[in-house]
């Protein structure tokens, strides 16, 4: 079996003169064609069934039609595929709440917030097509995460049952497969650089914007669902009392987003950038999320040591922009209020209950984390633990904010030592690639947000969900640059 990363380019055929005005058809039929109309069918549709109010069969149709475009894209252009993929991630959760709007009132579970997660597993099948590729050297780190992950999938399943086993194990595998098929289509990588630049920029855009009206009129859809779903740490549902969380579920994976569009904002060069820039720097800051702006500033000091002198003037130039526009607008009115709050807290952390809290967790429970030897299993923390209730509400260890402790707690040693073994090998080769390409600005962004996301993990697990996004895809794309580069140049 033949590897896309090792085929060779194929020959053109010989082709007929066409008339320009003929190219120019066949050009448009082919940007609305195949691999772009599928997707904006299932927007415009998903919009439509919205504004009729049409809650039920929206909230029945989006799933099905969701995997339906994904398989075609994965197949005709696996490159939009990850696009698509990502889209999902950013806009489903605010669908599932236009639906239950739509449908006059709250629904514990949707069927519409497993979409983004059955389009992303649809990646697996790369696995299944290109399994040889984990027997060479650059898939072994692959193959050592994903043993480490089989091994508490097996415990989870006797210690927290199959339900919340497979939900976790989803969690905890979608971002190797994710990464693993940017690796399997190597040569594509341009296509697929800038596919994952435009869709942060865009995804930027607009997230970034609603997550002002968000904060500024709270729409009565988020109020709603804040209210039924008790989600109380997202603050208040009335205007200028919400912890930022935009088109997503929370701020935590909202503000993830944020800061990974930030970084590779360092990357693009549209010129719509510095107004999705401003934007999402704002609604970044009303997310307030700590964990995540320490990250984006580790991030920026990174970029900044890592990169050219010329990159570097282009990183500082772009901060001093974005401060002189969002710096005044931060400090004025209901907003400056809520940051000085939130600022406040990292000067005087003897008042902060939340830093309080998770220094308890950590005096508390470290001994029970790295002495058990075998391991929880998958399933034993986070929303995962909802499968294994009796009730359907968040088990003992629902709320889990410590990656470091988290991963041998679930993991166990043996499952630990063979994922954590892959994770940081592949760490090793995506600084050793990045480091050899100074003046890709691309790769120096993702290695930047590969290693922050990673030291976020004394906050949380930043390996799975949509911060394991971040790093897998970062990282990946990374070895992917590298081994571009090599084939290029033969």
């Amino acid at each position: 079996m033949r590897l896309p990363s090792a085929m060779p380019s194929p020959v053109p055929a010989p082709v007929a003169r066409v008339s320009p005005a003929a190219s120019g058809r066949s050009g448009l039929r082919r940007a609305l064609g195949r691999d772009t109309l599928p997707p904006l069918a299932l927007w415009l549709f998903t919009a439509l069934l919205v504004a009729a109010h049409q809650g039920t069969v929206l909230t029945l149709a989006f799933p099905v039609l969701a995997v339906m475009t994904g398989l075609w894209l994965y197949f005709v252009n696996p490159v939009r595929y990850i696009g698509f993929m990502w889209w999902l991630w950013f806009l489903s959760p605010e669908v599932r709440r236009l639906a239950d709007y739509g449908k006059g009132g709250f629904t514990p579970t949707s069927m519409i917030q497993v979409a983004p997660l059955a389009v992303t597993m649809i990646s697996g099948i790369s696995l299944l097509r290109y399994y040889p590729l984990l027997a060479q050297r650059r898939g072994l780190p692959i193959l050592l995460a994903l043993a480490g992950i089989a091994y508490a999938f097996v415990v989870g399943v006797v210690a927290s049952g199959p339900a919340a086993a497979v939900y976790d194990l989803a969690n905890w595998v979608y971002p190797l497969l994710i990464g693993f098929h940017i690796m399997v289509f190597t040569r594509q990588y341009p296509e697929s650089r800038d596919t994952i630049v435009n869709t942060f920029i865009y995804g930027m855009l607009v997230m970034g914007a609603y997550g002002l009206v968000q904060f500024f009129v709270m729409p009565p859809w988020d109020a709603m669902w804040m209210i039924g779903s008790n989600m109380n740490s997202q603050g208040d549902p009335v205007p200028y009392g919400v912890r930022v969380f935009s088109t997503m579920n929370s701020s935590g994976p909202f503000a993830f987003a944020m800061m990974g569009a930030m970084v590779l904002v360092m990357a693009a060069k549209h010129r719509v950038r510095w107004i999705a820039a401003a934007l999402g720097f704002f609604a970044f800051a009303l997310s307030l999320v700590r964990s995540t702006w320490g990250g984006w500033a580790i991030a920026m000091l990174i970029q900044l040591m890592k990169s050219s002198n010329r990159v570097r003037v282009r990183i500082i130039v772009s901060a001093i922009v974005l401060a002189g526009v969002c710096v005044p607008l931060l400090t004025i009115g209901p907003v400056a209020e809520r940051m000085q709050q939130r600022l406040n807290t990292l000067v005087n952390l003897s008042n902060d209950q939340s830093y309080a809290a998770r220094n308890q967790f950590y005096a508390d429970f470290a001994k029970t984390a790295f002495t058990d030897v075998t391991g929880e299993g998958l399933g034993a923390t986070g929303a995962s633990t909802k499968l294994s209730s009796n009730n359907g509400e968040l088990g003992k260890y629902g709320s889990f904010d410590s990656g470091v402790m988290n991963i041998p707690f679930v993991l166990g040693w043996p499952g630990t030592l063979l994922y954590m073994s892959g994770v940081l090998w592949l760490l090793a080769r995506a600084v050793r690639v990045a480091l050899r390409m100074p003046d890709d600005r691309y790769v120096c962004a993702c290695l930047s947000l590969a290693l922050s996301i990673f030291a976020m993990l004394v906050f949380t697990n930043s390996l799975v969900g949509t911060g394991g996004l971040l790093l897998f895809s970062s990282v990946f794309s990374i070895l992917s640059a590298g081994h571009w580069r090599k084939l290029t140049r033969r």
